[in-house]
């Protein structure tokens, strides 16, 4: 009786390492396998398509470039300007101002000369000055005249009478004399004879 029951234990004992063993016999005569799935084939992603946006109001607009010319974007809405600006003043712009309007500013004065003597000739200080051209009255031309000669009383008038003799360096005519254009020469007159008492040739051109 007690051979049977230590035959038992013996055999209760051994039993699960002979399964163990048998278990792991079976294990590597098995061929491995492959511990990790494949992974599933990734599906393409279907394209996507862009549609184009409107400009923003407010944003640049681009313009193609023209041909054979630069290319000259128009200003932006809403700036409420062009995109040239005028140079600012002390930038180094031009300092070109526009002409202000105002009155013509007169003539300097001319330093009075004293009165023309008779017979004196140009004056140290005389000087030919421009005007326009002289008109002759009818069947009139120009003539070389000397002192002492009489002049026709149509040249003794206001239209032909010179007033302006100072601007010429030429002194104011005596009390019943008048300077007279006569073409280019200025003629010293005495205006109750008509007499010609000096010449002075080449005054005005």
């Amino acid at each position: 009786m007690k051979k049977a029951v230590l035959f038992l234990s013996i055999a209760l004992t051994v039993a699960p390492d002979v399964a163990l063993a048998q278990q792991q016999q079976d294990r590597m005569q098995r061929p491995s396998q492959p511990t990790t799935r494949p992974a599933p084939p990734s599906r393409p992603n279907p394209p996507q398509t862009t549609r184009p946006q409107p400009p923003r109001p407010g944003g640049p607009s681009v313009q193609p470039v023209r041909p054979g010319g630069p290319s000259v974007q128009p200003p932006r809405p809403g700036t409420g300007g062009p995109a040239i600006q005028p140079p600012r003043p002390g930038t180094g712009g031009p300092a070109i101002q526009p002409p202000r309007p105002g009155r013509p500013q007169p003539p300097r004065p001319v330093k009075p000369q004293p009165p023309h003597r008779p017979g004196a000739g140009r004056p140290p200080h005389f000087k030919p000055i421009h005007r326009p051209g002289f008109q002759y009255p009818q069947g009139y031309r120009y003539r070389r005249w000397t002192v002492g000669l009489l002049l026709p009383s149509i040249f003794l008038s206001s239209r032909y009478y010179y007033n302006d003799y100072a601007y010429l360096g030429v002194g104011a005519p005596p009390r019943g004399y008048r300077w007279v254009r006569y073409g280019p020469d200025l003629l010293l007159v005495r205006t109750r004879t008509r007499k010609v008492v000096d010449v002075i040739y080449g005054a005005f051109y």
